[in-house]
């Protein structure tokens, strides 16, 4: 199981992101194993491929994460968690990325696809980019 950052969604889908052309070299090294996100990613992702993309086509991201990949949703405690990586980045990370790293140390998840290189600061995580 590896997780995918929003990052990677918009390079995949916007065709003008300065890591588009690496997402053609990615893909066929994830495309069989099996990939979580979470509801925070999906939310960020697809608002800002609809924004430079237009809303069909944050919908067609949005279809191929549900239809691809396993989401978490967030609730108190899982919110509560990430809080907790937060405070120890003292803010250096985003709480969407404090989600995602509480998501991948609850689930046992090791390999992030990013192109976002706050990934590098966590301690124990490979950063697929």
């Amino acid at each position: 199981m590896i997780f995918i950052d929003a990052s990677f969604f918009i390079a995949a889908s916007i065709k003008k992101d300065q890591w588009h052309p690496r997402v053609r070299e990615i893909l066929p090294k994830i495309v069989a194993q099996d990939k979580m996100t979470s509801i925070v990613v999906l939310s960020e992702a697809v608002t800002m491929v609809g924004s430079l993309g237009g809303g069909k086509m944050g919908a067609r991201l949005y279809n191929y994460i549900q239809d691809n990949h396993e989401i978490k949703f967030l609730d108190k405690e899982l919110s509560s968690q990430a809080m907790s990586f937060f405070l120890n980045y003292d803010g250096v990370l985003s709480f969407a990325d404090s989600v995602s790293l509480q998501l991948m140390k609850q689930y046992k998840i090791d390999t992030i696809v990013s192109f976002d290189s706050d990934f590098d600061k966590a301690k124990g995580i490979s950063r697929i980019h």
